[in-house]
């Protein structure tokens, strides 16, 4: 082949050069991307209640096995993100910060997860950029006193609350004014902690680089519980209506946290609660909850179909990543509390001995469950109903769904 001429050399060379600079450069702008700050906030299943022990049982459906290969390392430990760190506010007696794994959820009989883990996990599959999460979270918490917004208006006593009040012979000054000197306390504690974390975010997130600064990418909020069970403030729960004021609120504390954090458009993702799974799944013994748990979640998810909130407000429902073959086999096992109690009162009568009664158990539980559904039994879950059960595969489902939602409404 004949030579080349010098000029195309040169040019090809030069071509070489410039790919070289514009890699670099992409490089550098991807190494000088803002810190994408997402604000996770509500009450105890913010905070989270599924114990790490509930991972191993993940393995055993392919649905949840799935789950877990992002969660865990070759080793079956969690892992760590890279490019995500956390400052946690109420989980703990202290606030705890660091890069982000299993253990930021609630302190007591830890380690446990909340949303937060696989949100983090997620988000580190869907964006380059660093990502700080600011978490606040305290248990049994309402919308309608401890996290109303500031422009939610006073809390007021309906009649029925007055008359039984009155009846009971309490002081309604002295109850007016606790209501008022706890109304919005949690709210503000949220915000003291957002703006703490962000006048410096280097505290936290040892990487950050300020000339590059940060963002507010987003908030999810994660609460319900306290309110939807509070029938005193909604005395027509499970009616056409009767939470008409959380949805109210909900919307409101939206247009709060816009406001005091001076970001308008601030994506919102609510969470909106979800124990016991769909309601059209209920069985006989859940009827008398259906309505009160299905005008709530509709209460929940309101704002985001208000027009002033199209695009940037979303509804997340949890109650898709309800466990209900998990929560079938802890119903089977209720039902067995009658014989349990037989076995145990023959024991204490003296009619058993101790290892008869383990044994007789024993072959009570074979006779109603298979070796596999015992070990979902007894490892995939580590707390009540209304934490989602401590299950480690619900709240995972959870967190993704969560960074998936928030992630899209950033686009």
């Amino acid at each position: 082949m004949p030579a080349l001429p010098r000029i195309f050399r040169l040019s090809a060379e030069s071509l070489l050069l410039c790919l070289v600079g514009v890699m670099t450069a992409t490089a550098t702008a991807a190494d000088k991307q803002p810190l994408q700050v997402w604000i996770l906030a509500g009450q105890s299943n913010m905070q989270g209640h599924a114990h790490v022990s509930t991972f191993d049982s993940m393995k055993l459906r392919p649905h949840t096995n799935m789950l877990l290969q992002d969660m865990v390392q070759a080793d079956g430990t969690p892992k760590t993100c890279e490019r995500v760190w956390i400052s946690s506010l109420g989980s703990a007696p202290e606030i705890r910060t660091g890069r982000l794994t299993a253990g930021f959820g609630a302190e007591p009989r830890g380690p446990k997860i909340g949303p937060e883990f696989t949100f983090g996990l997620r988000m580190e599959q869907l964006t380059e950029a660093p990502i700080l999460i600011i978490k606040t979270s305290w248990g049994g918490k309402s919308l309608n006193t401890d996290f109303r917004p500031p422009n939610g208006g006073r809390y007021e006593f309906n009649e029925r609350q007055l008359e039984n009040f009155e009846k009971q012979k309490k002081d309604l000054a002295e109850i007016r004014a606790e209501k008022d000197e706890a109304t919005g306390h949690y709210y503000r504690l949220m915000l003291e902690h957002v703006r703490s974390v962000l006048a410096d975010p280097g505290t936290v997130y040892p990487q950050y680089d300020a000339d590059a600064g940060y963002e507010l990418a987003g908030f999810v909020w994660f609460q319900g519980w306290n309110d939807m069970v509070d029938g005193g403030t909604y005395p027509e729960r499970g009616q056409p209506g009767g939470y008409d004021q959380y949805a109210t609120l909900m919307a409101q504390f939206i247009r709060d946290v816009r406001t005091d954090l001076k970001s308008p458009q601030l994506p919102f993702v609510i969470g909106v609660m979800g124990v016991n799974g769909p309601t059209a799944k209920y069985g006989p013994d859940q009827q008398r909850y259906l309505n009160i748990h299905q005008s709530f979640r509709d209460a929940m998810a309101a704002p985001a179909k208000l027009a002033e909130f199209k695009g940037n407000v979303t509804a997340v429902l949890t109650e898709e990543f309800w466990d209900q073959e998990v929560s079938a086999l802890r119903k089977r096992d209720q039902d067995l509390k009658p014989q349990l109690e037989k076995l145990r009162e023959s024991q204490k009568a003296g009619d058993l001995t101790r290892q008869q009664l383990e044994d007789q158990t024993a072959a009570l539980y074979a006779k109603n469950f298979t070796e596999n559904e015992l070990v979902l039994l007894r490892t995939s879950t580590s707390n009540a109903e209304f934490h989602y059960m401590g299950s480690g595969a619900i709240m995972a489902g959870i967190g993704r769904a969560f960074a998936e939602a928030g992630h899209a409404l950033q686009k």
